[in-house]
């Protein structure tokens, strides 16, 4: 665990930087190389995102700070579907954008932000919460206690 790293609750003067690192998770996430470009809609409907989402609470997101270097990152999206058998409020909760700067892996920021997350997530009253895990960062889940589910399917237009 490194000393001094400033864990800050995102505000709508955060959503800039939001939107950056959300630039970075989908290189990572997609196994983008540095070269491809993340298109304009993409950071236009991010930066969008943000602002609604902050602003009606429906999205609670963390940035770490080294001094004055953004060094990790993570979000959650509260949302509602109809009631069902296993959740009977229909109340969920997605877990995505985790973040840590390659220079600080390893040392318990993903962690740490995921815990603050999921108390996030809990104070709310909720009784799950989901996510999609790259491989880098599927032992984090499994080691917190996430399980791996098989149950959904999509259908792509």
């Amino acid at each position: 665990m490194i000393e001094n790293l400033r864990y800050h609750r995102a505000t709508l003067a955060d959503v800039e930087l939001l939107t950056e690192i959300r630039a970075i998770v989908l290189h990572a996430a997609n196994e983008l190389d540095a070269e491809t470009k993340i298109p304009q809609e993409v950071y236009d409907n991010a930066l969008d995102f943000y602002t609604r989402a902050l602003t009606n609470d429906t999205h609670v997101a963390y940035l770490v700070f080294d001094d004055d270097r953004i060094v990790g990152a993570g979000g959650v999206t509260f949302y509602e579907l109809i009631p069902m058998y296993y959740n009977r409020t229909g109340k969920c909760a997605h877990l995505a954008n985790m973040y840590t700067d390659p220079d600080y892996r390893r040392r318990g920021i993903a962690w740490k932000t995921l815990d603050l997350l999921v108390q996030e997530v809990r104070s709310r009253g909720l009784i799950s919460v989901q996510l999609e895990a790259t491989e880098a960062g599927r032992p984090l889940y499994k080691k917190y206690g996430f399980e791996e589910l098989d149950c959904e399917m999509r259908l792509e237009f």
